[in-house]
Parts: C-alpha cells; sequence; structure tokens
C-alpha cells in the first residue's frame, strides 16, 4: 500500500510543499528520526513550529514610512489589511461541498486521475515567447513574499486516491494507494454556518515588502540580523545565507544543515536558494553604502532604510520585468496612486489557482554555467536533485545558477507538467514522491475554489459550452473531455491553464484578468509603495536598477548575462559593468 502513515513517517518526507510554491522534494539521503510522539503538523513541508501563539508584532519603526514587520498598520481604516496571519480575500463566494467548509468537487473525477488524464507531459515544450527560467524562478521568489498557507495542525486528511494500476504510484494494481494530502490552516472563528464558510490564512505579509528576506514576525527577522551595530543580515562563510542552528520553523525541519531566511521556504529547491543569498547580498550592500553615508545612523536606522530600498527594488523588478515578460507589455494599468479604499489582500483564486501558473513553467533540469557559457564540471542539476540541497551552492557556487536560468527558456505555460514535479514531488513514487499537479486540484477543493467557468462568469467571460470554447488545442480538449463530463465540472487550475493565452502573454484570458486584478489591488491598495516613501533620488536610483544589476552588483557575474535575464533572446547581447 502507498499510503503513507503521517504518524509514523513524517519526518522521513520532511521536505513538503504546498505551492507555487513552485519545486520541492526531500533532501537525498536523509534519514527518519525516530517518531517523537509530538502532534504532527505541516503534512504539506513538514515545517516543525512550536505552541506558541500568534508571534507578537516587533516594535514600530523607530523611521517614517518603514513598514512593520508583520504587515500590519498599512491601512489606516484596516491595521489588518495585509498582515501576517489574517484570511485571504475571497473575491466570489466559496463552493464548498457543504457550503461551509467540506471538500468542494466531490462528484468530479480524483486529482490524480485528473492529472494522469490532463497534466502528463511527455516531452520538453519551451515557451514561444522567448522568456527565461527567471519567469518562473522570480515568480517563485515573489510567491514566497506574499503568501504562505501551511497545512492545518493537528492534520485534517483528504487522501488523494490513485487509480489502480497507476505506473508510478500503483504499478503492481493493488487498488489501494492514496497520496496523503492535509487541509489548509484556516481561521478557526470560521466555517460554522452557512453565512460563515471556512476561510484560509495568509501566514506571512500580503505586501511586496521583501518579507521573504526579513521575516513577517519580530523573531525570526531578529535572528536574521547581526545585531552588530551595521544594520546587517547574518551571513554564513562564502556570504551564503545563514544556517538554522537555533532550531526556526523551516521547511524540512529543524536540520541546521539547512539555510535559514525571511521565508520558511527557502531551501525548497536550489535556484530559490540562490535568489534569497542575491538579495541578502543586496541588502548588505546597501547597509554599508548607507553607514558609510550616514555615520550617525544606529543600526537600526541604517536595516530599515536597507529594508526598504530592497522592498522598492522587488516592486520595480516585479512590475517593470516579471509582470511584463509574463503577461506581455501594456497588461497591467498604470498606478494611478494609493487608495486606502482598495483591497490589498491576497485573493484565494490568486493563491490557489491563478499563481500557480509557474508549475508548467518548471524544466527538468537546471542549467549551471560558467562565464564562457559552458557546462560547468559539476554537471547541470536535474530539478528533482534540486529540492532541499543546500549542500549543492558548494558545487561552484551561486553565479553557475543564476547564469543558467537567465540562458534556460521556461517551458510553455499550459496543462502540463513535467515527470520531476508531477511524479517525483518530494522523492521516489511510493518513496515520497506527489504529483504537484494533483495537490493543486485538490488544494483548489480544499479552499471551496468555484469551478472554471463560475469563475470565468464572475469575471465577465462567457461561460464556455464545451471544450473546443476552451481551448482550440484538439489534444488539450481530448484530455478534459476523458475526466471531465462538461466545461462546468473543470476545476478552475486546470481551467485556466487550458486556455489559449492571451496574445503576448503566457496566460489564459482568465488567469490574466485574476492576475491583472491582484497585483493591481497590491500596488493601489500599499501605503508603503516605494514612490510614496523614497526621496527622488532614491526613486531614481531603484527605477534604474534591473535584476540584472542586482546580480552583477553581488556576484562575479558581468557581461554574460543581458540586461533583460527574463528572455533568453536577448542572450549574448554585450552589456555594460552594473551601475554602482
Amino acid at each position: 500500500m502507498l499510503s503513507w502513515s503521517w504518524n509514523q513517517s513524517w519526518k522521513a518526507r520532511s521536505a513538503w510543499l504546498a505551492i507555487l510554491s513552485f519545486a520541492l522534494a526531500t533532501h537525498a539521503g536523509a534519514q527518519s528520526p525516530p517518531h517523537d510522539g509530538r502532534t504532527d503538523v505541516s503534512p504539506v513541508r513538514g515545517i516543525e513550529r512550536d505552541e506558541r501563539a500568534r508571534p507578537k508584532p516587533g516594535p514600530r519603526p523607530s523611521r517614517e514610512g518603514v513598514r512593520t514587520i508583520d504587515g500590519s498598520e498599512n491601512n489606516p481604516n484596516d491595521p489588518e489589511m495585509g498582515a501576517a496571519e489574517t484570511p485571504l480575500l475571497r473575491i466570489m463566494a466559496p463552493d464548498y461541498g457543504d457550503g461551509i467548509s467540506t471538500m468542494a468537487g466531490a462528484d468530479r473525477e480524483g486529482a490524480r486521475a485528473i492529472s494522469n488524464a490532463v497534466a502528463a507531459q511527455d516531452e520538453s515544450i519551451p515557451n514561444p515567447l522567448g522568456a527565461s527560467s527567471y519567469l518562473w524562478q522570480w515568480g517563485q521568489f515573489l510567491d514566497h513574499d506574499i503568501d504562505l498557507t501551511d497545512g492545518v495542525d493537528p492534520p485534517e486528511l483528504e487522501p488523494i486516491a490513485v487509480p489502480t494500476g497507476d505506473a508510478w504510484f500503483d504499478p503492481d494494481g493493488d487498488g489501494d494507494a492514496e497520496i496523503t494530502f492535509n487541509r489548509s490552516i484556516y481561521d478557526e472563528a470560521t466555517g460554522t454556518d452557512l453565512d460563515n464558510p471556512r476561510e484560509q490564512i495568509n501566514e506571512i505579509t500580503a505586501w511586496i515588502d521583501a518579507s521573504n528576506v526579513y521575516g513577517s514576525d519580530a523573531e525570526r527577522a531578529e535572528a536574521l540580523r547581526t545585531m552588530d551595530g551595521t544594520g546587517r543580515l547574518a551571513t554564513s562563510d562564502g556570504d551564503y545565507l545563514p544556517y538554522n542552528v537555533d532550531g526556526h520553523a523551516n521547511a524540512g525541519g529543524p536540520d541546521p544543515s539547512l539555510y535559514l531566511a525571511g521565508d520558511v521556504r527557502a531551501n525548497e529547491q536550489i535556484g530559490l536558494t540562490a535568489m534569497h543569498t542575491l538579495f541578502v547580498r543586496e541588502h548588505n550592500r546597501l547597509a554599508a553604502r548607507i553607514a558609510e553615508r550616514h555615520p550617525e545612523w544606529s543600526g537600526d536606522e541604517i536595516y530599515e532604510k536597507a529594508r526598504q530600498l530592497v522592498g522598492a527594488e522587488m516592486q520595480v523588478i516585479t512590475y517593470r520585468e516579471f509582470l511584463p515578460a509574463l503577461l506581455g507589455p501594456g497588461a497591467m494599468p498604470p498606478y494611478r496612486g494609493y487608495d486606502p479604499q482598495v483591497d490589498g489582500r491576497i485573493a484565494n483564486l490568486f493563491s490557489s489557482a491563478a499563481y500557480r501558473f509557474g508549475h508548467s513553467a518548471l524544466p527538468d533540469t537546471l542549467l549551471r554555467l560558467d562565464a564562457e557559457g559552458n557546462e560547468i564540471a559539476e554537471g547541470h542539476l536535474p530539478l528533482r536533485n534540486a529540492f532541499f540541497a543546500p549542500y549543492r551552492m558548494a558545487e561552484g557556487g551561486m553565479a553557475p545558477l543564476l547564469r543558467g536560468l537567465a540562458a534556460q527558456p521556461a517551458q510553455r505555460v499550459d496543462s502540463q507538467i513535467i515527470d520531476d514535479v508531477r511524479n517525483f514531488l518530494f522523492g521516489e513514487p511510493g518513496a515520497g514522491g506527489f504529483d504537484l499537479a494533483a495537490l493543486n486540484i485538490q488544494r483548489g477543493r480544499d479552499h471551496g475554489l468555484p469551478s472554471y467557468n463560475d469563475v470565468r462568469a464572475a469575471f465577465g467571460f462567457d461561460r464556455t459550452e464545451d471544450f473546443a470554447q476552451v481551448t482550440q488545442d484538439p489534444e488539450t480538449q481530448a484530455r478534459l473531455a476523458a475526466v471531465y463530463s462538461s466545461p462546468d465540472e473543470i476545476d478552475l487550475w486546470v481551467g485556466g491553464l487550458a486556455e489559449d493565452p492571451v496574445p503576448g502573454s503566457h496566460v489564459g484570458p482568465l488567469f490574466q484578468a485574476i492576475l491583472v486584478e491582484q497585483f493591481d489591488s497590491l500596488r493601489a491598495a500599499d501605503r508603503f509603495w516605494y514612490t510614496r516613501v523614497l526621496t527622488r533620488k532614491e526613486r531614481e536610483r531603484v527605477e534604474s536598477l534591473r535584476l540584472a544589476d542586482v546580480i552583477r552588483l553581488n556576484t562575479e557575474i558581468r557581461d554574460e548575462i543581458p540586461n533583460d535575464v527574463f528572455r533568453v533572446e536577448a542572450a549574448g547581447r554585450l552589456v555594460g559593468p552594473p551601475r554602482r
């Protein structure tokens, strides 16, 4: 039997992931410690948490215009808007089985059966727009800045049935295999009746504030600092992330060989770890410059100013590079200024479906390139071997990974997903392996997401009456028809990815609409948006930076990457020295 006894083996499968969170698996060679009898938590990521109540907010920032660490007090009318440990936003009513809290889609095919029929990918399918792997890598890094919804404690299991004879998960045809699935953490004051349905929690700040670098609670934020008056963030030998030697909550468990970062998922795959390292270095570079220019400032003042600037850089990269590369130029409306009436929370439709587009863009191998564009001696890295493996940072450093992301095309965003995350997520099938497509489908049902057609109607699109109206691709039509009796049954994540992309965009019209609404709201609702809090010179400086410049300023990489690292078509273009 391939279902897992969670109480017996949760630490052996400690590397878990819920979302885009885009990648994920157990660290090679990990051994299972004996079960310690504690209440099992987070069957999605194996995050060990203590029994503390919600982390208390830290001290108020000492400088005007600087955010709280937990994201609170942004909106003057709703101080909890966008704060850590508050509910996700419902754009439309949930579609729970009982209208209150039970899983949606009880009459639909099982999530693994749908994954087998619709999401199986047999060959590499590069995207047609020339987007590099920074499309999904920045997408994951950004995702871990704005949302995290972990598993409920104690576990509320809703296992995913595996079809009898499944080639990967039931090869012997026993017919009793399951994929373990724990439901998401939710506000315990909800889910009581039809007027108060279950609402899931966002455990981190919703704002684009670099909380993935700094943390979303005071304890983690302090643990990441040197606290020596320099305003710097802590690092380990080689200027890498610090190790989690004090046992803070971490995906993969409290293993001291794993890194510690502002977000618990920093070790999920080594490309993500490189991005975290890059922005810790960027903070420290800025802190040194600030200290030089303001020798009278305290360590806290230096830290807060550097944190403000790093958050601003993330906003600029997201809106000036990432979103145009993802959605096409002109898809996002212009910034219209701060509006306290806009709700800046992360929408459930966004975090649990639309923003999981990136799972389709993942390659099966991470390229590792030297300055001449050649494969390094240690070789390229299969994605399934990159999960929870920070020790691989010693294999040539992080520069080969950052070069590889710029040179490698992302996979086409569609309803198909590579085997490394569809059959080998967290390890080998039957020995830790999971199916990310099935998890996404089951997660949408767990959150009570309405069906694909219902969400289309809510966003002003016509309902699709046959599969040919979902997509013009005959193969995808046939795949959908094999497991859904009509378009009205299609799960949101599946239908959104199946749509033909908007010209110039990687996603179809429905996911594009959800993404545009979310990112427009995040910007409009943010009282600390960079154009409002930075000086004119600071704004000009931040707006002049591209992600390529941040990379060049903090690594040995120079002109071997293009100015626009989000597009492989620009690769090979000679560029000038990094701005300083």
